[in-house]
């Protein structure tokens, strides 16, 4: 509590603001949503009695007892649909006891009580992907955690250090308390209430209608703002007669989907107007500082990947151009990235490659499947293997700057 902001893992019981006693709640109530395809959440208040290293809440002497329901089992993480995602997910269990005196079962005492709600929730389904951090995690997090303004404490199973250092700065804004790494925690926590699970609504997005408070993509990106001091709200349309130029960030890939002739491509880009700035993984690696070049530009440009994810930290009315590779993918690319900007109060552009325009070609001849059919492989489960990782990007400057005309065309005035 003396150190607000360190974000740290810690499984002492001196962290948070804390009352060491064993004084029961009267009544306590369990109620849990299973209805959404994307999360389970389970809310409860009274007396609540969480040991992290069995992954246990015990709610002690519940009003909402029935003997089907005394064990309730979470796997806190948002891909419900995926299975081997949730496969890698720790199961949370809990124990609904009836009130006194029907209750046979002694639950653990109290070693530490808080006195603010906590939230738990696994980080264990994304790994290093920015894309999943963001629409599994984050916007899930700000859902479920921000109405508590800072005084609520976090407890992640599935602990993963490097995810908690890059995002340490959303979780400190969320929490004031250090995070606790629920599988290694020993302590019994008591807590006057608790949810298990994360709210989460749509990829990349929030429903405002399904939010107890309201709150919106807007909002969320507002709030993001707020975190790294991004200096730009909006943008508004640049007059060319005033020499300024719209500012484009290329979000530019490595090892798959990434663009062979970005030269030309980014050549292509300054000769219409635009002032480039090109992006690769080590440049989009430090979250911080790449959320105020994305925060600086007009458009951002990207063959669809986790790289455009950063697009939560563009000025409002902003332009997000998608590059769509080979492979019939435009709904799957569409659905992450396309479906979420007017949300985010964005405008959309697309670039579809074509069949002359994939490294592909090197590999398969023109009669296969994979340019006959590609919807056959999707069905086998190769989309991944072939479309996504198997190939780059060589654009058609002159159809790529039709597409880019339109785009500065929209970003400036006479």
């Amino acid at each position: 509590h003396n150190q607000p902001h360190q974000m740290l893992a810690t499984n002492s019981p001196k962290d948070t603001s804390l009352i060491n006693s064993d004084v029961a709640a009267p009544i306590s109530k369990l109620t849990c949503d299973f209805s959404s395809v994307h999360s389970d959440v389970c809310t409860m208040e009274g007396d609540l009695r969480i040991h992290g290293k069995s992954a246990t809440v015990y709610v002690v002497s519940a009003s909402t007892f029935s003997p089907e329901n005394s064990t309730i089992k979470v796997k806190p993480y948002t891909r419900k649909w995926e299975k081997e995602t949730m496969s890698r997910i720790r199961e949370v269990t809990m124990r609904s006891m009836p009130p006194a005196p029907y209750s046979f079962t002694i639950p653990p005492r109290c070693t530490v009580r808080h006195d603010v709600p906590t939230v738990v929730f696994s980080t264990g389904g994304c790994g290093t992907n920015f894309f999943h951090a963001m629409s599994d995690l984050i916007a899930p997090l700000y859902i479920t955690a921000r109405e508590y303004n800072g005084r609520v404490q976090l407890l992640i199973t599935d602990y993963q250090p490097k995810w908690v250092a890059k995002f340490r700065p959303i979780l400190a804004a969320l929490s004031m308390y250090p995070v606790i790494d629920f599988d290694a925690d020993t302590v019994v926590r008591c807590f006057p209430s608790a949810r298990v699970g994360l709210e989460s609504h749509r990829i990349l997005g929030i429903d405002p209608a399904l939010s107890r408070n309201g709150y919106t993509m807007m909002g969320f990106r507002d709030f993001l703002r707020s975190i790294f001091s991004l200096q730009r709200p909006w943008t508004s349309p640049i007059s060319r007669s005033s020499g300024r130029k719209p500012r484009l960030v290329m979000v530019l890939r490595r090892h798959s989907r990434a663009i062979t002739n970005e030269a030309d491509v980014i050549t292509a880009m300054v000769d219409l107007g635009f002032e480039v700035v090109a992006a690769g993984p080590k440049d989009a690696s430090d979250m911080g500082r790449f959320a105020g070049v994305a925060n600086s530009c007009d458009v951002m440009v990207g063959v669809h990947g986790a790289g455009l994810t950063n697009m939560v930290f563009l000025p409002h009315n902003a332009t997000i151009v998608q590059i769509i590779p080979w492979g019939e993918m435009k709904v799957a690319c569409r659905y992450d990235f396309g479906d979420p900007v007017p949300d985010m109060g964005l405008q959309y552009a697309e670039y579809e490659v074509t069949a002359e325009e994939t490294t592909l070609n090197e590999k398969y001849p023109r009669d296969h499947p994979v340019f006959t059919d590609p919807q056959s492989l999707h069905h086998q489960g190769k989309l991944w293997e072939i479309f996504l990782e198997g190939q780059n990007v060589t654009l058609d400057i002159g159809r790529f700057r039709e597409v880019m005309q339109q785009v500065y065309q929209s970003v400036t005035t006479e």
